[in-house]
């Protein structure tokens, strides 16, 4: 059974058994985790954008494990010019991989990369892997399109963020559970510095008395099943 580890902010690994899927590696600076990147081991990397706080320690865990960087256009062209290994996509674009598959979703946010002289658009992932669907929309705030990717999509596990000012607050991730309706919900984006400090479990207590997803509360290097 898929599992899902946490590394706190937007940090995350799918672990199948058979591959390692990280999600938006910041762990170097990451003031949540006490991980030592060089000890993370993947065979593919998801990244929603380039801001230093979701690139994070994206370029040399590629480079050690060889791993694919699955990520939009613009970004990949980034990546190219780091000699890193990587797979362009776009918005409302699917493709299967090894791993699984990933549709890309629209995020509304930023994205370019510090010191590079590009921009980029954002982006979020459905990930279709083990049998299960999983939901990171990146940074963003709420959005109708999540009324559409909840139709289209029987999503077992969405990753939301709640941290507010930079992203989606509380009240507004409360209405993406409402729209995507998933089964649970896993917060993110939140506590890492005090301008996103929020109480996730006052979350949890909104989100499972006003609708039926479950919220799963998951410290900074903490496992649990998807």
């Amino acid at each position: 059974m898929a599992s899902l580890t946490y590394y706190g902010h937007s940090a995350f690994c799918i672990n199948t058994g058979g591959n390692k899927v990280l999600i938006d590696p910041f762990i170097s600076g990451n003031p949540l985790t006490e991980v030592d990147p060089d000890s993370i081991e993947c065979d593919a990397i998801l990244l929603t954008h380039g801001h230093f706080d979701h690139l994070g320690d994206t370029i040399p865990i590629a480079r050690r494990c060889a791993a694919l960087v699955v990520t939009t256009n613009e970004l990949a062209g980034y990546l190219d010019s780091q000699d890193v290994k990587n797979h362009p996509m776009h918005i409302g674009g699917y493709r299967q991989f090894d791993f699984g598959a990933v549709k890309l979703t629209p995020a509304f946010h930023g994205g370019g990369v510090e010191g590079a002289d590009f921009a980029c658009t954002p982006c979020g992932f459905l990930i279709y892997i083990d049998g299960k669907t999983v939901f990171h929309p990146g940074d963003t705030c709420l959005t109708v399109e999540f009324e559409l990717i909840g139709r289209l999509n029987d999503i077992d596990l969405a990753m939301l963020p709640i941290g507010d000012n930079f992203t989606m607050g509380p009240g507004d991730a409360l209405e993406a559970v409402r729209m995507l309706k998933p089964e649970r919900v896993v917060p993110m984006h939140y506590n890492t510095w005090e301008l996103i400090a929020q109480d996730a479990d006052e979350f949890k207590k909104d989100v499972e008395s006003q609708t039926g997803a479950k919220v799963t509360v998951v410290k900074p290097g903490g496992t649990v099943e998807i």
